[in-house]
């Protein structure tokens, strides 16, 4: 009933248009607040893990997530500062690895390898919606991990690989992307950690600026500095050339299938900036994301844009997947620009759905910044992620 009434709100122009928006997803977010207090009473906590933490940098942090409520809305800068200089953020990145264990002992998600002439990308669900990731050179028998949050998990795929883990790459210093870091690097001795050191990344061995190359084998790896969700936020690229195959985006929490990162460390216009590092990237470039979100993502965008016919045919496909908890990785970025509505802040239809007046063009970066700020505002009301 939300995308028919969206579909006649999206017929006019200016902030008419907007304000009719705000209206379907704040009733949206309420009717599911009422859903989500009735899975909390249903969780179950596990027991608490004897482990002790060891002394963290000040510069380490955690950006917790609740399904169906933003942590951060109540007390803003207050909470993200208590989760990046506090120990709480370790602690509770403990509690909710030990209760995605319990939850979903054989992951969240079934995935699948893709294997392309002597390389292999191997998805692995960890958390509670998140992706791991192991790139491997099956003929050297060399591994590299992107963002291993959950220790356990990524060993075992090592062993079931009989791969050799050299290398790991964490998009930013998140927690549930980087709280494998430390076991994994002290299990595996040769094993540098790869990240940006503007961003605290924990256990940084070896750092890297925008356009650095990380060599394995036959894998030729390119990190992109894409600021935003954090200051030192950085996607990698990996390089289809040397094997023949397409290349490989893992885009950390700067771009899921059909959406993208909160900006926490930075302003809508340096996002807009990180998402068309992004854009500049060929249409066959496969994504591999940091986080399950894909039907919530085109719920959203479907009552932005409903009328686009390339998100109703991925949203069946989605559903299906979702349906059989089947991953929904990767999709490829020429889909995106098709149906991703942070990737089309230059494209007429949702300038004038959601903009204050005549809509921004193409070339007005600020005018754009500013519908990719309202589009992330409106996300949020949607459904906190």
């Amino acid at each position: 009933m939300a995308a028919v009434v969206a579909a006649t709100a999206l017929k006019g122009r200016g902030a008419r248009n907007a304000r009719v928006l705000r209206g379907i997803l704040s009733g949206a977010t309420a009717n599911k607040a009422s859903q989500n207090k009735t899975r909390a009473l249903q969780s179950h906590s596990s027991p608490e893990c004897k482990e002790e933490p060891e002394p963290l940098s000040p510069e380490l942090e955690y950006i917790p997530r609740k399904r169906g409520k933003n942590p951060m809305k109540a007390v803003g800068l207050a909470w993200y500062s208590l989760y990046t200089r506090t120990w709480l953020g370790y602690l509770f990145y403990r509690q909710q690895l030990r209760r995605a264990r319990n939850r979903y002992p054989k992951g969240h998600s079934k995935t699948q390898p893709r294997l392309f002439n002597g390389v292999k990308v191997l998805p692995i669900p960890v958390l509670s919606d998140n992706y791991s990731y192991l790139i491997i050179d099956t003929q050297a028998g060399l591994a590299v991990a992107v963002d291993p949050s959950d220790p356990r998990a990524v060993q075992a795929s090592i062993e079931k690989e009989r791969v050799n883990l050299v290398a790991i790459l964490c998009t930013h210093k998140h927690w549930d992307h980087s709280g494998g870091n430390r076991d994994l690097s002290r299990r595996h001795r040769d094993c540098r950690v790869y990240g940006s050191p503007q961003d605290g990344i924990p256990y940084l061995t070896h750092p890297l600026c925008h356009q650095d190359v990380v060599s394995v084998g036959r894998l030729q790896i390119r990190a992109l500095a894409t600021p935003g969700h954090t200051q030192g936020h950085l996607v990698y690229l990996l390089d289809g050339e040397p094997y023949k195959g397409p290349s490989c985006l893992f885009s950390g929490d700067l771009l899921f299938l059909s959406g993208c990162g909160r900006t926490f460390e930075g302003t809508a216009e340096t996002m807009l900036s990180s998402l068309d590092t992004v854009l500049d990237l060929g249409d066959d470039t496969l994504l591999w994301p940091g986080h399950e979100y894909a039907e919530e993502n085109l719920g959203f965008a479907g009552v932005v844009e409903p009328e686009n016919l390339a998100r109703e045919r991925k949203m069946q496909w989605v559903q299906r997947q979702r349906m059989e908890r089947k991953s929904t990785c990767p999709s490829t970025l020429g889909e995106e620009r098709a149906y991703n509505p942070f990737l089309r802040t230059h494209c007429l239809e949702l300038q004038e759905a959601l903009g204050p007046g005549p809509g921004p063009t193409s070339d007005d970066g600020c005018s754009r910044a500013q519908l990719l700020e309202e589009l992330r505002r409106l996300k949020d009301m949607h459904k906190s992620k």
